[in-house]
This record gives C-alpha cells, structure tokens and sequence, in this order.
C-alpha cells in the first residue's frame, strides 16, 4: 500500500479518541500502537473503521483484542503489517515495533517485517493456505526467504516445525496439499508457517473459530506452549473471553472502532465498561442448563432413526476396485419427540453432520429406516414423499455459501414456496416472505436487499425464516451458531427458542460446542466415530458423564464457559 501516511488527515471533525482511556502501554513494549485511525474510501464517500486506538504489547506477553465482528480488530492488526485492502487508508497515528517506525519504512523493508520479525496466522487456513502447492513448498518459500535455508537443511527445519505444531507424521505431509488435511491439521500448518521466520510477535487471528472444542484445546495448548519455549509475545484478535481467560495476560476490549478497556487478570472479576459486561453475560455457559427445568414429557415421537448407516467405499488401483469402507455413520438410533431439541454433538469426522443431511435424503445412504410421524420415509409414495420432506427442514452452518448470492432475499425465502405451494399466488408468497422475516427480528424492505448486503447474524436470520418457509415440523440445524459473535449467537439461540415455543418445532441440534447445548438442548447425543456413544438429559450428560469420550470433551471446555456453578 505504500507509505500509509501519505494520506494523513486531521480527524477533529470525525472523530475525537478517548483520551480518558488507559492504554496501559508496557515499559518495555515490544509493539506501540499510538492514537490509531484508519478508514476505507468507498467512492467519494469515507468509512471509519478505527478511532484513535491506543495500546502496547511487551516482549513475552499475550496480549487479547476483543470485540465483535466489524469493532476494528483485525482492521487494526492489518494496518501494522501494512497489508490493508486498496480502499485502507491511514488517516492518523503511529507503529513502532521495538525502535521501528513502521508507517516510516519503504515497502521494500517491509520484508524484513512481515514473517520475520511479526508472524500472523489467520482465521481461515484453508482460504490463507495456497491450494495448488505442497505444505512442503509453502513452508520451504518462506524459510528461504527468510532464513536463507536450502537442500537438506530447509527440509530439516521444515519437518521440525511441523513436529513443533504437534503434526502427526510430518514426513508424510510435508508432500500434501491443503485440502488433503484436516481442519485442525491445517491451522497447525498455518502456525507453523507464522513460525517459520522465528518472529518476536505472533498475531493469532480468531485461532480456533469454527473448530471442535478438542481441537481448540490443543491449539491454546500448543500457542501456550509456543510462547513460553521462544519468549515470543502473542497477540491474541478473538470474540470469545473463554479462549482470553485461557490464554492473555492483558485483554483491550474494542467496540465501534475504539478500545473501551483494558485491563488484566482482574478483567474477569470486575468489569469497568457496560458493553464488556454485556459481551460476558452473552457468552454461552454449561451451568445455562441448572436453570431450565428437565423436561419430563417429550410428547409423541415425531422422528425415529433405526440402525441407520451411510457408508462410503475406499477404491484403490487401476480398474477402481472397493477395497474398503468409510463408516461414517455406522449404527445408529434415535428418537426424536415433538417439540423437543435433541443436541447432536461430536467432535469433526464423528459424523454428526453425515447423519444430519442423511435423514433429509440428501445424500445416499446405506441402510436403516427413518419414520416420520409413524410412516417410513423410504416407503412412501412421491406425493406424500414431497409433503414430509417439507415437513424437514435444515439450516447450515454458512449461511452466505447456502443462498444464491445472484437472488434477492425475497425469492430465496419464498423458492420453497413456490416448490411445496404452488397454490399460492404471488401476493399471497410475498404476504408471506414479510411474516417470516417479521417472526425472525428482520424489516420488510430486507425482502429487496441481497445476501451479501446483510451481517452474519442477519443472513442466519434469513435461513430460518427460509427454512420456516413452508411450515416444517422438524428442523436439522446444522452448527448454526459457531462462527458467530456471542451477541449474534445468543440472538440466535433466543430467536430458536422463541419459535420452539410459538410453533412446536422440534430440533436436531448439530453443535460442538457443549456451552450452547446446554442453552437450547432437552437431550444431549454424543458421537463418536460415526455411533452414538452416550444419549441422555441434558444435565446429566454434562454433570454426570457416563462415557469416557464425554468426559474428553467436557474436560476441554473452557473454564469460563463451565459457569459458576460448575467451577
């Protein structure tokens, strides 16, 4: 981007920082940030996205930025690498890595920054990583770089860092691309690449969203770990406080652009800001389910799976012969009553989400039966065939990959209508389309507007009233809520509930994230490589385990998202 101060502006008549704010800057600070603005030119028009951010980072430190999505934390972090996107502009404000100015430096030194002396690691490795090369020759560009490695002496250091991250085999990967790992594989690689220039700052961009709480686990173990062996401080950008009370020394909670607190290890006991209060009261605790009363009675069985099975076939050598079989689903039973929420939850692999679209028919399956309402779906005539999977709805786990993005929200919601009810005129869909997305907290004028025009929570919003659309009876609610702010995901969860009870809905609850099981969840299923391992009432399965893979995962759980009563 060039010299980012090319740009510089006064801000007085925009914006004025908090300079009430203590930004609590070390002595010896490894990292300054000082009154820090930085905006995105959209025509003639301007956008602020960071008003005068203020905050130190000392050597060996972990430091936490917090906020929700579009608060300016990851906005902030791109600046001091200079990498923002075309439209980035900073209009005010200094970086100083160690005696570095870095807004000073030609872009040609900034080589000797980005990598070597501050890594990052991004919050998508699939989308970071490059797909058409090898882990191999990903890690190897960069120790060359900057390490001046080659031959036998690059691999070396490559296979030891990958052995660092705690990847199994790393001989074996090293030849592998991308897609070939696994989700937590490849945000080890992606570690390992932030590490591979032996940087004096590591900025970890939301690690561990979207990941099982296994695997999130070992990855604060493994940052933890990392930190304390190279005396590296970590710059931790995240929305979850679970993962910050794990892992920061310091914590700058960051809202609208602004820091408004910072505090350390006291943050957790006492709050100065009411947004901090309120993002802490929204995070999603397993003590939720002490509050809710056990519900006795599940009414009728409204979905009953039986022996089911979806098996996937292992073909090797030249004419494609099955050698073996995935068992990705191997076995498994189920209830499911009206009006009830039965929690699905495992960790990546167990097949949770295999099983899910299998009962909707939407991939081929094996064997076993799946009676709705009494009557075998596999045995039912078209007509009725297309009547009951009306009756089934699902809604994803991203929202923006699962609608059209070429279609307005209208259409969206109202394309089942026009498949399921074609009795229905044109005013009588749109009446309709209004209704649902009035019952999900959305406008009307939404119903003109596309996808990408609309947040996160919004566009999930907008799935549920599509999935509402044609008055099913059941709905597959595939990770809803995982990579959403606590905010949006406990609006979320409220809206599931509210619509539970005014429309009698049942749910099969795809998660694994125990601290919204117990939120939403009357029965909890636990999977484990494609069975069910253990299935029971919600507090008894978090409280009083009786399989030992639940107690694994109950024992990653972050300490904050146990609650008070479970500490």
């Amino acid at each position: 981007m060039g010299d980012p101060r090319a740009a510089l502006v006064s801000w007085s008549a925009i914006t004025t920082p908090d300079t009430a704010m203590d930004t609590h800057t070390p002595a010896s600070a490894l990292l300054t940030v000082t009154d820090l603005h930085i905006g995105f030119q959209q025509g003639r028009d301007y956008a602020p996205a960071v008003a005068g951010v203020s905050f130190g980072i000392g050597r060996g430190e972990s430091f936490a930025l917090v906020g929700e999505s579009g608060s300016g934390k990851s906005v902030t972090a791109l600046s001091v690498l200079r990498l923002l996107p075309h439209n980035g502009r900073v209009r005010g404000g200094s970086v100083r890595l160690g005696e570095t100015d870095v807004f000073a430096l030609p872009e040609y030194a900034m080589g000797g920054v980005r990598g070597r002396r501050i890594g990052i690691v991004f919050q998508d490795p699939m989308s970071s990583l490059n797909p058409v090369m090898a882990i191999g020759r990903q890690l190897g560009e960069t120790l060359r770089l900057h390490l001046g490695l080659k031959g036998a002496a690059l691999r070396r250091r490559a296979l030891e860092l990958l052995d660092q991250v705690g990847l199994p085999d790393p001989a074996r990967h090293l030849d592998e691309y991308p897609h070939q790992l696994s989700g937590g594989m490849r945000q080890r690689v992606m570690i390992a690449l932030a590490l591979a220039g032996e940087p004096e700052l590591l900025i970890a961009d939301e690690p561990t969203t979207a990941l099982d709480v296994t695997l999130q686990a070992q990855i604060l173990e493994l940052l933890k770990r990392l930190r304390r062996e190279r005396g590296m401080a970590l710059w931790l950008i995240t929305h979850d406080f679970g993962i910050v009370a794990e892992l920061a020394d310091r914590v700058a909670v960051m809202r609208s652009g602004r820091i408004v607190e910072q505090g350390g290890p006291e943050f957790f006991q006492r709050q100065k800001h009411d947004y901090s209060r309120e993002l802490l009261a929204a995070m999603p605790r397993i003590d939720a389910c002490l509050d809710r009363p056990v519900r006795t009675e599940t009414g009728p069985a409204l979905l009953e799976v039986e022996d089911f099975r979806v098996h996937y076939p292992i073909k090797r050598g030249l004419l494609q012969r099955t050698v073996d079989r995935v068992r990705a689903v191997d076995g498994v039973s189920f209830r499911l009553g009206q009006g009830e929420t039965l929690a699905l939850v495992g960790e990546s692999g167990c097949g949770k989400t295999t099983l899910g679209k299998g009962i909707l028919n939407l991939i081929e399956t094996s064997s076993g039966r799946v009676r709705f309402e009494g009557a075998e779906i596999a045995g039912l005539a078209r007509e009725a065939r297309r009547k009951r999977c009306a009756e089934m709805q699902i809604v994803f786990q991203d929202p923006y990959s699962s609608m059209n993005p070429r279609m307005v929200v209208g259409d969206i919601i109202e394309e089942g209508l026009r498949a399921q009810r074609p009795e229905l005129g044109a005013g009588e869909r749109r009446e309709r389309c209004e209704e649902l997305l009035r019952a999900v907290g959305l406008p009307v004028a939404a119903r003109l507007r596309y996808p990408h025009e609309f947040s996160g929570g919004q566009r999930q919003r907008i799935c549920i009233a599509r999935a509402l659309a044609v008055e099913p009876k059941l709905i597959v609610c595939d990770e809803p809520t995982s990579a959403l702010d606590v905010s949006v995901q406990a609006q979320i969860l409220k809206l599931l509930k509210q619509l539970r009870e005014r429309r009698g809905l049942s749910y099969l609850f795809i998660t694994h994230d125990l601290a919204v099981v117990a939120e939403l969840a009357d029965r909890v299923a636990v999977m484990h490589r494609g069975r069910i391992v253990e299935l029971g009432e919600t507090r008894q399965v978090l409280y009083e385990p009786a399989h030992d893979y639940t107690r694994k995962l109950l024992a990653a759980v972050p300490k904050l998202r146990l609650g008070q009563a479970a500490r």
